[in-house]
């Protein structure tokens, strides 16, 4: 059990990290990468990583066993505020790797797993997500890419779409399809695949943006060993939920500060005259909903506080991170589009944004678009919404629809 931390600990380690910011911070960091090549943006984040790991702060959530910094739920909230707040750069390149595949393994995997793959990922070694497919989406348990066991080897065969940076990965957090027998759900297993073995195509999916974030992956006849399965066979479903928890809770600690901060920015930039000389901050409409979107995002960081002190109580927090996920990607489109007005006519102009970019940059077109991608990442709107019905709110379960008569 770990020590509790009274608020003069606390203060110590905020004034530490603010610190180690100020020096560490590449200065001019988002202007250099507005623009920038996949091979760039790649080489970037390698470098922030690497400097983050020997300092503590790549991996503060993970055990000190596995090289973390085992910190307390309330010192990483601290280190993630503070990260917002200096607007430092975020792992977006390694953070499949340092969240989901982390928890997935370390929970689900062998020691042997757990020795062969956590180091690694300190290393550089990169991870993605072999989940979604073109017809099973929101929609998991209906994936139908094959693994078919032929002696000590699993052999893939089948499609994957939306995988996040995996044109970069290293190795895949995959689901295929054992059993076609019974609930779609029981027939799941859970892989851990090297990204370099023969019979793998990944083919950058090119966004609206010009942005190459996600990929989408072939497999043909790739063989997988069993030693790399994680649990056991037909298990895959229940392994997968502890995958998808790992992409709330402080990820929403990050976000909801770093949308307030960048709202300081619109407000200076509603006070900034345009080319036609028409302040917006003098217009009463325009206040009124820089107010209203001040509220709401007030709003998001409260319900953020609220579900970390429920976490750190030991509660199922599944609803609530649904309605926090829900409130950020309403939060974030209704901001980017009052950033979108502040420019007139040149906010119509889009200026690529680093591969991967967030939903606060004041580059607004940039902004503005990619914040409608949260509509679906992480769960789509619509599945959180019957989530929330059903585990916060106690409604009964959307009744299955009937077979069709003959």
């Amino acid at each position: 059990m770990q020590p509790v931390q009274t608020e003069t600990d606390l203060e110590g380690l905020r004034t530490r990290t603010r610190s180690w910011l100020v020096e560490n911070v590449p200065p001019g960091w988002r202007q250099a990468m507005s623009g920038a090549t996949a091979e760039e943006f790649v080489a970037f984040q390698k470098r922030w990583f690497a400097k983050l790991v020997p300092a503590g702060y790549a991996v503060p959530h993970w055990p000190k066993e596995y090289g973390g910094g085992g910190a307390s739920l309330a010192e990483q909230v601290v280190i993630f505020e503070e990260f917002a707040r200096a607007e430092a750069p975020r792992l977006l390149l390694q953070f499949v790797s340092i969240y989901h595949a982390f928890a997935t393994i370390h929970e689900w995997g062998t020691e042997a797993q757990r020795k062969r793959y956590l180091p690694g990922i300190l290393k550089g070694e990169l991870w993605c997500q072999g989940f979604s497919e073109p017809n099973a989406g929101s929609d998991l348990a209906a994936l139908k890419t094959r693994a078919e066991r032929k002696g000590d080897r699993y052999v893939i065969n089948g499609q994957k779409v939306w995988s996040t940076l995996g044109q970069f990965a290293d190795f895949c957090l995959l689901l295929a399809r054992t059993d076609a027998k019974g609930p779609k759900q029981q027939g799941i297993t859970f892989l851990l695949m090297d990204m370099n073995t023969k019979g793998i195509t990944r083919r950058p999916i090119q966004q609206i943006t010009g942005d190459e974030e996600f990929c989408e992956m072939f497999f043909d006849d790739v063989e997988v060993p069993v030693e790399n399965r994680l649990g056991e066979e037909n298990q895959g479903w229940r392994i997968a939920q502890t995958t998808l928890s790992a992409e709330r809770g402080l990820t929403m600690v990050d976000l909801g500060e770093r949308i307030r901060i960048a709202l300081d920015r619109l407000v200076i930039e509603a006070l900034t005259p345009l080319p036609s000389g028409r302040i917006l901050y003098d217009d009463d409409e325009f206040r009124r909903e820089i107010a209203d979107v001040y509220s709401r995002i007030e709003e998001l960081r409260e319900l953020v506080n609220l579900i970390m002190a429920h976490q750190v109580e030991g509660r199922d927090v599944s609803g609530e991170a649904s309605i926090v996920k829900l409130t950020y990607a309403s939060v974030s489109r209704q901001f980017t589009d009052l950033g979108l007005r502040l420019q007139e006519m040149k906010g119509q102009l889009y200026t690529p944004l680093l591969l991967g970019g967030g939903y606060e940059t004041g580059n607004w077109m940039a902004d503005f678009l990619n914040s409608y991608q949260f509509n679906i990442a992480g769960g789509s709107n619509e599945i959180q919404r019957n989530l929330v019905s059903e585990r916060v709110l106690g409604l009964p379960r959307e009744p299955k629809p009937e077979a069709p008569r003959s």
